[in-house]
């Protein structure tokens, strides 16, 4: 399948999840439930995916965790605030440069409408535009 089928499918369940939840549960709560539906339609999901890091050659297990994986390409970020913030864009950006994956929802639960909370990450992760939280200068 490809990541715009296993995308939408994504979004459609997220949809289901909060329509029936609503806001303000926990953040475990949705990812609990959305990680049921995504495999109950046919969608392979990994949840607390740990993420080491490499530095200077070296694997350092640095207690990182990747909220879900979804069919090895792409990631979720579940949050449950009241209002997505830079950094938040920024921990997932890392994940999925990290993890080589270029494709990731940021999902924000604890709003009325969740067209309102979900943000599509689109990262080329072999030549990143991001250093720091600015645009790198050529």
């Amino acid at each position: 399948m490809n990541q715009e089928d296993v995308a939408t499918i994504i979004i459609d369940a997220a949809l289901k999840v909060h329509r029936s939840l609503g806001p303000g549960l926990f953040e475990s709560a949705y990812q609990l439930c959305l990680a049921y539906e995504l495999r109950h339609r046919g969608l392979q999901v990994e949840c607390e995916v740990a993420l080491p890091i490499t530095y200077e050659g070296i694997r350092i297990e640095a207690g990182y965790r990747i909220d879900m994986v979804i069919e090895n390409q792409i990631i979720i970020e579940n949050k449950t605030v009241e209002q997505l913030l830079p950094i938040h864009e920024a921990q997932i950006m890392t994940y999925m440069k990290l993890s080589n994956i270029q494709i990731g929802f940021l999902i924000n639960w604890n709003v009325r409408l969740i067209k309102n909370g979900i943000k599509r990450i689109v990262s080329n992760v072999s030549e990143p535009t991001w250093y720091g939280g600015r645009e790198k200068k050529s």
